[in-house]
């Protein structure tokens, strides 16, 4: 059985209900989407984040809650 006929194998014996999920990752591979680099405006944010660290300031969340409930005041 080749590598293409397994996953044909696979595929079927995947539900209905998790079927775009497999489809949208496969996607994404075949498009190179594991490849994608950040754009300049994404880097320049990462270095704001790390100065932030280095420094002890901005704000830490460790879960999303905490992190809408700040943006809400």
């Amino acid at each position: 059985m080749s590598e293409r006929e397994k996953a044909i194998q696979l595929l079927d014996n995947i539900p209905e209900i998790k079927i775009d999920c497999v489809i949208a990752y496969m996607q994404g591979v075949i498009a190179g989407a594991g490849g994608a680099q950040p754009n300049a405006e994404t880097l320049k944010a990462f270095e704001e984040i790390d100065e932030m660290k280095r420094n002890g300031t901005g704000q830490h969340f460790t879960n999303l809650d905490d992190l809408w409930k700040s943006l809400e005041d």
